[in-house]
């Protein structure tokens, strides 16, 4: 007698933790780069260098990278320069061990630059970085049973969610951008803004397809008589493959992506004068795959002529509750930040979407949150001035999740899909956005697998004080089974003496048992 056993592999975030952190430095702009009269703006991204796990505890290594955009002495003109910011904290985790998996994400909730001289500028940022500790399971369940000896088995259908592919990859994407004909060669570059919208991932037959759009803003210095500040904007797709062993075309990807490289450079066309830009991209990939199936395990054993124990374990079944996307429309109208520096021109604008809270509330998810927009303008002080402007515009979506609990687990995607920057006049905008969303929410149900089974020689004392014929009277929430496994008899045995077409009995039946009739 033996179980046929198949193994479940399911993942669960089993313990969350974060940190927020103030940067703070004063930057010396280098030797090589001109003097600056006025900030324009900064941008800046985290690197994490290390993430190792010790003992209760992660221990983080990184740096912020901050790029800056500002004018110099020179009339007309802009010049940039980079910063590095590193930090090293330690994250208490309770329960983690060396070798358990960490997914990490961050965020900066503010960064403030300013102008301390015309060689120095002083950073100022505050970061949170959130870590999530998942924990990968591997459990076998009994399906089936081999056997000579009549035994008496049922089985129970679960719904479940199983991780097929769990594994990490990079995706490199290589665009190039010509300047249109009217626009001056580039001599050099000054300050690039490169972001990735409508990025949709689609699981087929060992490959992942990838498309997206790729938004490129770039400021340069014009070569020759055009050696002033210019800029460009362009918009490219891009789609791509990348070799997946194991998926198949009907699974559910949950895949996250971050820009780990991004590297810009001033080629020459065809004609060998400086009029393209190549981007290169290098995307990390945590990719997640995942596979729905109704489990169908064995939930109860007897035997007739062995005593059969089942041996049972806790096993958590992940399920998929929902999986869907959405979109949200935000909409305002927004006065510039310095009056004074009144709008002549739009040259870029771009968004970045900040989440304050995230609720459960009845059958759906109440976001709150933020989009602030980044405008980069031309000024009407007749000095052909480049400056920005921050806008902030609050949002609140409920993204319906039909039976989520109060302890569900949920995973949102938030993209900017579409942002509309326009000037009413001199001083205020008309800013109009579409934000879209991916939501995937499960719920985990604990049941009691069978895992093993102990056989043995029936208990003769036992057998012989179970009377040879009964009738027995069933009481409430009674069934063929319960009767079936107290008195040793098969189910079918009890359908036949009793003629019965099947297996339901109500409170009050006679079901005649007859022990050891074969």
């Amino acid at each position: 007698m033996e179980l046929v056993k198949k193994k479940i592999h399911m993942d669960r975030i089993a313990n969350k933790a974060g940190t927020q952190m103030v940067l703070e430095e004063d930057v010396n702009i280098s030797d090589n780069r001109p003097d600056a009269s006025h900030l324009i703006g900064a941008k800046g991204d985290i690197v994490l260098e290390e993430v190792r796990v010790g003992e209760d505890r992660v221990n983080l290594k990184g740096k912020l990278q901050v790029q800056m955009l500002y004018l110099t002495e020179e009339e007309g003109l802009c010049a940039s320069m980079n910063a590095s910011i590193p930090f090293e904290e330690k994250i208490n985790m309770e329960g983690i061990k060396n070798g358990d998996t960490i997914i990490p994400s961050w965020t900066i909730e503010d960064l403030s630059v300013g102008l301390i001289n015309s060689r120095k500028l002083s950073v100022q940022a505050m970061i949170s970085i959130t870590l999530e500790w998942e924990e990968k399971m591997e459990q076998e369940a009994a399906v089936d049973i081999y056997h000579d000896e009549p035994v008496e088995y049922r089985k129970q259908t679960y719904p479940i969610l199983q991780v097929a592919v769990n594994i990490k990859d990079i995706f490199r994407i290589k665009e190039e951008m010509e300047l249109p004909s009217h626009m001056p060669n580039a001599f050099q570059m000054i300050w690039n803004s490169i972001t990735l919208n409508n990025v949709e991932f689609k699981a087929l037959d060992e490959k992942i397809v990838l498309q997206g759009e790729m938004k490129a803003f770039f400021i340069y210095e014009g070569e020759g008589d055009n050696d002033k500040t210019l800029w460009y904007e362009n918009t490219v797709p891009f789609s791509g493959t990348v070799e997946c062993h194991g998926c198949r075309e009907n699974m559910i990807p949950d895949i996250r992506y971050t820009i780990s490289q991004c590297n810009v450079e001033i080629r020459p066309d065809l004609d060998g004068e400086e009029r393209v830009f190549c981007v290169e991209c290098v995307l990390d990939l945590d990719i997640r795959l995942y596979e729905e199936e109704n489990l169908e395990v064995l939930s109860d054993i007897y035997g007739v002529a062995k005593e059969i124990e089942a041996v049972t374990t806790e096993v958590p079944l992940k399920r998929l509750l929902f999986h869907t996307g959405g979109k949200c429309k935000v909409a305002d109208h927004a006065k510039i930040q310095n009056t004074e520096m009144h709008m002549y021109q739009l040259i870029h604008s771009e968004g970045e979407i900040q989440i304050a809270d995230q609720t459960i509330v009845e059958n759906g998810i109440s976001v709150t949150g933020t989009l602030c927009v980044t405008t980069i303008y031309l000024c009407t002080n007749g000095k052909n001035t480049l400056y920005t402007t921050k806008s902030i515009l609050p949002f609140q979506q409920v993204i319906e999740v039909p039976g989520i609990s109060e302890n569900g687990i949920y995973r949102i995607q938030w993209n900017l899909e579409q942002l509309v920057v326009t000037m009413l006049d001199s001083d205020e905008l008309d800013i109009k956005a579409v934000l879209s969303y991916q939501v995937m929410a499960f719920t985990s149900d604990v049941a009691d697998l069978i895992t093993d089974i102990n056989v043995s020689d029936l208990d003769m004392n036992k057998i012989s004080e179970l009377p040879g014929m009964v009738i027995y009277i069933a009481r409430a929430g009674d069934t063929l089974w319960d009767i079936g496994k107290r008195y040793y008899v098969p189910i079918a045995q009890l359908k036949v003496v009793n003629e019965l077409a099947g297996e339901e009995i109500k409170m009050g039946d006679k079901i005649l048992v007859i022990k050891g009739m074969s």
